[in-house]
């Protein structure tokens, strides 16, 4: 079965959004690591460390949102079909 160049293309851009998604998630796990014990709420470094695992938890829900919209619209325009392998 030949490749054709749109394909390769949804491939390609697949395997891209999975990284981004696995990137953003291992980010979050780094800042949430990096806390230095339970929040406090008179201490506002504390909370201000919860923002950047905040920002990458939202950047992986909007890279999974993307992901899903390329495949569903890849599938309209008639890209990609499936593959019809029983469950």
């Amino acid at each position: 079965m030949k490749k054709t160049p749109i394909i390769l293309g949804m491939t390609y851009l697949v395997i891209v959004a999975f990284v981004a998604i696995l990137g953003s998630l291992a980010a979050a796990l780094f800042f949430m690591m990096r806390g230095s014990g339970p929040m406090d709420p008179d201490n506002p470094q504390e909370v201000s460390r919860s923002k950047p695992m905040a920002k990458a938890l939202a950047f992986r829900v909007g890279f999974s949102v993307l992901l899903f919209l390329v495949v569903l619209f890849a599938y309209f325009m008639g890209w990609i079909q499936p593959t019809g392998v029983p469950m």
